[in-house]
């Protein structure tokens, strides 16, 4: 064997000595894990941030239904007391925030919807995560049974082992490929929802003088009890 020949065939060896190190199928199995892992802990922050801003969002709709209720009281106190002017501004703001309140109510339940998309992609991650633990688990045992197997076909020097080994190693590579494809699949991003809702405060002169009168008939009707 020539010089050149033999340097050749000992930097193959070496070559493919450090790419059957990196392509280690358990190793590779051990990193899917700890990147679905990771992805299960963003998952979690994710769905403590939206459990957040519906708690807040809840919050907003109780304090609006607040003045909506203050507003009312103070409009029928001042009508009471003959200030009709000061009647006007209370029943303004009723009917100003009432608008408001809705717009909270349907922000709530497009929040709702997004958390409810997160708590079932969260699943779907976590079933997945479980799935592949037992595929590495059974993998981890045909590993070893092929790894003797490698050993055994190193010193049968009489057979042509070595295409076997590879077709082996190959189908080992589809398998790793297929469970990245599942992983992948199930990495999501879902954003929160972007609410652009515009509502005119203004009340018109109509549908103040209404509630005005809406009032004053409930004040006669107390008068008259």
């Amino acid at each position: 064997m020539g010089i050149f020949k033999r340097i050749k065939t000992i930097t193959m060896a070496e070559i493919n000595g450090l790419l059957d190190g990196i392509e280690d199928p358990i190793a590779m199995l051990n990193e899917y894990s700890r990147e679905m892992e990771q992805e299960i802990v963003k998952g979690q922050n994710a769905l403590a941030r939206q459990i957040f801003v519906e708690k807040k969002q809840a919050a907003l709709i109780s304090e609006t239904k607040s003045i909506v209720d203050k507003r009312t009281r103070q409009a029928k106190l001042a009508l009471e007391q003959g200030d009709e002017a000061m009647a006007k501004l209370a029943v303004q703001e009723k009917l100003s925030k009432e608008n408001q309140l809705q717009v909270y109510v349907d922000q709530l339940a497009s929040i709702k919807g997004q958390t409810q998309i997160l708590v079932e992609k969260l699943d779907q991650l976590k079933e997945t995560y479980n799935q592949m633990q037992q595929k590495k688990i059974l993998l981890a045992s045909r590993a070893n049974v092929a790894q003797s197997m490698k050993q055994i076909q190193k010193v049968t020097v009489s057979f042509n082992t070595d295409d076997i080994a590879r077709g082996v190693a190959r189908a080992e590579e589809k398998i790793l490929m297929m469970e990245a494809e599942v992983q992948a699949g199930n990495q999501f991003a879902t954003p929160l929802a972007q609410f652009d809702a515009a509502y005119d405060n203004y009340v018109s002169d109509e549908e103040l003088n209404k509630e005005l009168e809406k009032l004053k008939g409930e004040k006669e009707k107390v008068a008259a009890l």
